[in-house]
């Protein structure tokens, strides 16, 4: 199976995604917030660090459920508008 490269702005959101969960985490170690939230260090690494920019739904409700976050907040923090990644490419 070939998967379809990412855009810009999907890329961006992985990035503001990893971000945004980072500091939400703060000096709570990734261990801790992964096993919380039943998932392994390894992915939160990825998502964290924009290795993995499009993690499922349940993984990020399970993520913002564990670090106090609303979907919402969620949603409207990790979403880049539609011209700010190609005006970061341009």
């Amino acid at each position: 199976m070939v998967r379809t490269p990412l855009t810009p702005w999907e890329r961006e959101r992985g990035e503001r995604l990893g971000a945004l969960l980072r500091a939400a985490r703060g000096g709570r170690s990734m261990v801790d917030v992964a096993a919380a939230a039943g998932l392994s260090a390894e992915t939160l690494r990825k998502i964290e660090t924009g290795r993995a920019p499009t993690p499922a739904f349940f993984t990020v409700a399970a993520l913002a459920g564990t670090l106090g976050l609303s979907l919402d907040e969620v949603a409207t923090l990790a979403t880049p508008s539609p011209g700010e990644a190609a005006d970061a490419v341009a």
